[in-house]
């Protein structure tokens, strides 16, 4: 009888196998810049980029191994791999997963790269879930084939603020929600030339289209979380400015830069705030688009014309103009 299930179950895994492959595959397709080689390189001290030329891998080394952030999707995992041995390194040695947040192009590949490394999967509590069910119960992804990915254990659940210490190299959990529950940016401080900086790796920003930010039942804080993301990013002192892809940085133009002779391209203050004004203002627009289209189909139209300011001014969002009253159940969104 055993005999009878271990086939069974050998054929189920195989199918599972050729589920997810076969969403890797279109996801790739979709976007072939996520699986285009990038040359490795050196950021900065300990600090290097292994990522492909549209998703974004960060490689730290330590004389006690090493730390990976984000594992990207399941064909990305031997560009890393080879990414990593180019550099001088050897996958083998990874001792620690960490990932940006959960979603299939930056964390389909935990399973594998846990199963060739061993290494201790580290996740933000608010992706845990999502993370160790494949995606399924992902608030806006999760009954999206192409959205899924292989479960894989999460080895310790982080909190914001949480540290990650590994041969002297430390780097800080900053809980950046909104783009998804548990989305993470990370921090760290590395030195180069004598100066220390300050390097920030942002998780996501991004309102993707189609998240519903006002009257979201499957994620009721969605606009709180996007608020209080944008105000840690404010708060971040940020000489290294990285991200969970490589278009947030400029990664192409900087690494040109870089291959001229630059010595620092990757400082870049002026440009982190810059990026992240854009995207705060991005999302104070659509949160008022939405709040009006709400309004529009749960009122009388006729008292919100064109000509009201409270549905003018994506800064209505949260800093309203002086004698404009939003109705009360908008109290909080």
């Amino acid at each position: 009888m055993w005999h009878r299930w271990l086939k069974i179950w050998i054929i189920l895994l195989g199918m599972l196998a050729v589920v997810f492959g076969f969403s890797g595959t279109l996801r790739a397709q979709e976007n072939p810049d996520r699986t285009e080689p990038f040359p490795p390189f050196r950021i900065a001290e300990n600090l290097y980029y292994v990522g492909s030329k549209g998703l974004a891998n960060y490689l730290i080394t330590t004389s006690q191994g090493h730390i990976l952030i984000n594992s990207d999707l399941e064909a990305n995992v031997p560009l890393i791999r080879s990414s990593v041995e180019q550099l001088g390194f050897k996958l083998s040695d990874l001792k620690i997963l960490l990932i940006s947040h959960a979603h299939a192009d930056h964390n389909a590949g935990s399973a594998a790269i846990k199963a060739l490394t061993g290494a201790t999967y580290m996740v933000m509590d608010g992706d845990v879930s999502v993370v160790e069910s494949g995606g399924t119960t992902d608030f806006q992804y999760g009954n999206v084939a192409t959205s899924l990915y292989p479960p894989t254990k999460v080895d310790r659940v982080l909190q914001d603020g949480d540290e990650v210490k590994l041969g002297g190299s430390v780097l800080v959990a900053r809980l950046t929600p909104g783009h998804t529950k548990g989305c993470t940016t990370w921090t760290m401080k590395v030195q180069e030339a004598g100066r220390t900086y300050d390097v920030v790796i942002i998780g996501s920003p991004n309102v993707n289209t189609g998240y519903q930010l006002v009257n979201n039942a499957l994620y009721p804080q969605i606009a709180s979380d996007y608020e209080h993301m944008f105000r840690v990013l404010k708060s971040l002192p940020c000489d290294i400015f990285l991200g969970a892809h490589g278009g947030y940085f400029d990664l192409e133009t900087k690494y040109a830069r870089l291959k001229e002779g630059a010595q620092t391209p990757f400082i870049d203050r002026k440009g982190y705030r810059k990026y992240v004004a854009a995207k705060e203002e991005a999302f104070r627009t659509e949160m008022a688009k939405q709040k009006r289209t709400w309004l529009h189909t749960e009122t009388d139209p006729k008292q919100f014309s064109s000509g009201n300011p409270c549905f003018l001014a994506p800064s209505a969002v949260s800093r309203p103009i002086p004698g404009c009253q939003l109705p009360s159940r908008l109290a909080g969104l």
